[in-house]
């Protein structure tokens, strides 16, 4: 199993960054696709959930800002980032469960390496 997260990077404060996950290994269509982030010093936290059937959830954080979509075809999951704040700046992991109603990081099997995102002020 594999999932290669891309897409971090610097960005201003206001600007956009779209983070894709590409997964292998499993049956992606029949997995709940999460993203999490982790800041230093805090813990795990997650950001937005989309299930096999591509229902959404998301952290009040990202409500509004942020967007999860999957494409099975091509077995990744995205994670389109807007308005960028630096308290958004963290390692962001893609994650993935056969659990139907995960919702935490001890609900999800499978993670990526995470790609770094760093917004300045």
């Amino acid at each position: 199993v594999q999932l290669q997260a891309s897409g971090g990077g610097l960005v201003q404060a206001g600007g956009s960054l779209r983070l894709s996950c590409a997964a292998s290994g499993f049956t992606f269509s029949s997995y709940v696709m999460a993203w999490f982030r982790q800041a230093p010093g805090n813990q795990r936290e997650m950001v937005a959930i989309v299930n096999s059937g591509g229902s959404t959830n998301y952290a009040d954080s990202a409500k509004g800002r942020f967007t999860i979509s999957r494409d099975n075809d091509r077995n990744t999951v995205y994670l389109q980032m807007f308005s960028l704040k630096p308290e958004d700046t963290a390692i962001y992991h893609c994650a993935a469960s056969r659990n139907r109603i995960a919702t935490t990081a001890n609900d999800f099997y499978y993670w990526g390496q995470g790609t770094l995102v760093t917004v300045s002020s």
